[in-house]
């Protein structure tokens, strides 16, 4: 089967959840289907592994948007924000020389940033059937955006921007998804959300995953730490991490000191927020920025902590950490979407004083720490490891050929 897959940035190096959820789903298709890959990035990426995984690849520079551009768009602009960060008359144009040159059973559209890019494809006599990739329910983002911004800072610009995002994003996500032959969400919930825009949609969910043979526990030495570590992992500009490593730093951390005075957040990833430089003046914060490779640090955790509290979509640092064996204390928000109990794979605390607990407890409890590494490992493993999770998306593909093939024999 010829697929053409639209990424917004280079699925290589896999190093935050979009590219590893695009690197894998390519690596695992390309074993069995061609595929075709045109993306934002530089144009190194060409080389191994995407020219091994992909017959042909082309990158095109991201657009930049200056902030008083984005500030001009929210007020003016009927197109949400993230339906104008990637567009690209250049890619638009690529896109339309592929679709004339070749012919696709299967265009894959990832994410919301690319959707735009499907309703351009969409069009009367189109052969490929089209999937959408909806990383997240984007629309119920922005509005838990919203909703925790108000909460905690009021009628601030953060929240407007969030409110205005919600009506428009609740329009182009309809849209793009009734373009789509196929909708894919990542979780249950994110596939309940995204039928509010539509009930008519056709679903399917094709989870996020790990790769458990190199997040396994004993794949690297663990980082040692001289205090009491509660790792948070994640892009460290991407506003829900920022969100939940201020409210644990501001709200839980001080209780937990309470009890272990030797314990300390560490936060590690890449492009670490301006708003996150108050923490930097403090003994029981540590920011990293980016590192070479997380999992010592994630097998280096007395605890791994998941406090968000905003966001949707699955977390694929939740899915690591479980992969690697690392007790996770996290709100019902970090684990939204996935069928975990509390208290068997993960713990799981809302209120300040609750998750403060939870986490003193749980790093002074070798025999619960124990039952969880198991109980995660195996959740993982049965569920969420790509080898289990690619062959969804190929039932997909097939159940679209053969409504293709039943139309072509009865176009009546």
């Amino acid at each position: 089967m010829k697929l053409l897959f639209l990424t917004p940035q280079a699925p290589y190096p896999p190093h935050k959840g979009t590219t590893m959820r695009n690197y894998n789903l390519i690596a695992g298709l390309a074993e069995r289907h061609t595929i075709d890959l045109l993306t934002f990035g530089d144009a190194t990426i060409t080389a191994p592994p995407l020219s091994a995984l992909c017959r042909r690849v082309r990158t095109l520079p991201a657009p930049a948007r200056s902030m008083a551009r984005r500030a001009l768009t929210t007020l003016a602009s009927p197109w949400p924000d993230m339906a104008l960060r990637l567009w690209s008359p250049a890619f638009a144009g690529s896109l339309e020389e592929w679709l004339r040159d070749d012919e696709y059973e299967v265009i894959q559209v990832e994410g919301i940033e690319m959707a735009r890019y499907g309703l351009l494809a969409r069009r009367p006599g189109l052969r490929a059937r089209l999937v959408f990739d909806d990383h997240n329910a984007e629309w119920l983002l922005q509005k838990r955006t919203y909703d925790a911004e108000r909460q905690l800072n009021g009628w601030n610009l953060g929240a407007v921007y969030s409110l205005i995002q919600t009506w428009k994003l609740r329009r182009f996500e309809r849209a793009a998804c009734r373009a789509a032959d196929r909708v894919v969400a990542v979780s249950d919930a994110d596939a309940a959300a995204i039928h509010q825009l539509d009930p008519a949609l056709l679903l399917t969910v094709v989870t996020n995953g790990v790769d458990t043979a190199h997040y396994t526990p004993g794949a690297v030495e663990p980082l040692y730490f001289d205090f009491t570590a509660l790792v948070f992992t994640g892009t460290m500009d991407f506003r829900p991490n920022v969100d939940a490593v201020l409210w644990f730093a501001e709200r839980v951390l001080p209780r937990v000191r309470v009890a272990m005075p030797e314990a300390r957040l560490v936060v590690v990833g890449q492009r670490p927020h301006a708003r996150l430089d108050a923490l930097r003046g403090r003994g029981d914060v540590l920011i990293t920025g980016a590192v070479a490779d997380v999992r010592p640090y994630i097998a280096g955790a007395s605890v791994y902590v998941a406090p968000l509290r905003m966001g949707g979509g699955t977390r694929l640092k939740v899915l690591e950490a479980m992969a690697m064996g690392v007790p996770i204390v996290s709100t019902s928000m970090g684990v939204d979407g996935f069928e975990v109990q509390n208290g068997r794979e993960v713990v799981i605390a809302d209120e300040p004083d609750r998750f403060a607990a939870e986490v003193v407890k749980l790093a002074g409890d070798s025999r619960q720490r124990q039952a969880l590494h198991d109980h995660g490992r195996r959740f993982v493993e049965a569920s969420y490891d790509w080898r289990v999770i690619v062959p969804r998306l190929e039932q997909v593909y097939d159940a679209l050929m053969q409504r293709r093939s039943s139309l072509s024999e009865n176009p009546s």
